[in-house]
């Protein structure tokens, strides 16, 4: 009996240690798969968190949890995928120490980042908050939106102009008004016209005709699937089947690859129940993560750090950009473990804007000067 006791005494303060090692190294603990009932920020406990408006985030994403036993339920899986791929939040002061001295240039996508994912496409909204986040965010940083949709569509939804938006992948390229020291003279003869105004950089410009007869066939093969959507992106397109009954997604399929057999310049990718359909050439959204770069003239700079925040396949092409350059930190936005070139990861848009918030935060305390825009 009393060698029972000392086993299990000793295996409870070896459990804690391991747990306390976890906590240091930013790593959310997980005692069982069971619903975790203490909040993951102890508000209280942290210093850092003195601005009354992070706090409030910060209680709403408790209560959520609290009310969510998908979001609560910490599996084992998850906390072993975290050790590679820490939260962004629990490692915040690291990444901002490494970003001491240099400039910080912020790359978003949309849909699944800044707005949650809806069975509606044109009802991804985001919320009031995040807009006033990405709004303080670029005031400081040069910020962009690099979504698949299209680029008109998107800068509707976040309602903001001091920001820069690429749509269709980074087809559809709104840069800045000026290329500042741009060491690529083309880009700035596609950036600025005779007068010096702001136009878009369009690598896919020659498809669109073709694109649009793709729309048009599409909608006439996927009409009688029900809950089907095709939506025009522009420089691509997308077959949405969130509302399709799971029997009817093969037939959808086969009609999707059936219309791409005709035209062979065009490729299909899959993302979250979307299927979609580009031109082949070589451009995506870590090429515009560059053509943004070398436009506001940072491409070769070495004193740069980029951050780049996606949940979605195609933000992987940026996240290999940033990770073979070695500057900045692309961060997965995912609630579930998957592969990913991310070095960070955040659960969901709702760790977005507390990230977001916190980052114009830091900005706006710290003893760096803001810089020129």
């Amino acid at each position: 009996m009393n060698y029972m006791f000392i086993l299990i005494a000793t295996f409870k303060i070896i459990k804690t240690k391991i747990t306390k090692l976890q906590e240091a190294m930013g790593v959310p603990t997980s005692h069982s798969t069971k619903r975790i009932t203490q909040p993951i920020f102890k508000v209280k406990e942290d210093a850092s968190l003195t601005d009354s408006n992070e706090r409030t985030l910060i209680r709403r994403r408790i209560l959520m949890d609290s009310n969510n036993n998908d979001t609560c339920s910490f599996s084992l899986p998850y906390d072993s995928w975290m050790v590679k791929h820490p939260s962004a939040l629990h490692s915040f002061d690291r990444l901002m120490n490494s970003a001491m001295g240099k400039r910080i240039i912020v790359f978003l996508d949309y849909d699944g980042t800044l707005s949650p994912i809806v069975n509606d496409p044109d009802r991804a909204f985001m919320s009031d908050e995040m807009r006033a986040a990405v709004r303080e965010v670029a005031t400081y940083f040069p910020t962009a939106i690099i979504s698949g949709r299209s680029r008109e569509k998107v800068k509707d939804f976040v309602k903001l102009n001091n920001l820069y938006y690429a749509g269709s992948h980074g087809m559809d390229i709104m840069a800045p008004l000026m290329a500042i020291g741009s060491s690529n003279a083309k880009h700035c003869d596609m950036n600025l016209n005779t007068k010096g105004n702001g136009v878009p950089f369009q690598p896919a410009k020659k498809f669109l005709p073709a694109i649009q007869q793709i729309v048009r066939r599409l909608e006439n093969e996927v009409k009688d699937i029900k809950g089907a959507r095709v939506e025009d992106n522009g420089f691509c397109l997308s077959v949405h089947f969130r509302q399709v009954q799971e029997q009817d997604y093969g037939v959808l399929e086969k009609k999707v690859k059936c219309v791409l057999e005709e035209n062979p310049q065009f490729r299909l990718t899959e993302g979250k129940k979307v299927l979609e359909i580009r031109p082949s050439i070589e451009w995506n959204k870590g090429n515009a993560v560059e053509y943004f770069l070398d436009t506001l003239g940072l491409n070769s700079s070495t004193n740069i750090l980029p951050l780049y925040i996606g949940d979605d396949r195609t933000d992987e092409d940026a996240f290999k950009v940033i990770k073979r350059r070695g500057q900045g930190y692309p961060i997965l936005v995912s609630s579930i473990p998957r592969e990913t070139n991310a070095f960070y990861s955040l659960r969901d848009p709702s760790e977005v804007l507390i990230f977001l918030t916190k980052l114009a935060k830091w900005m706006k305390s710290s003893s760096i000067p803001k810089p020129c825009p």
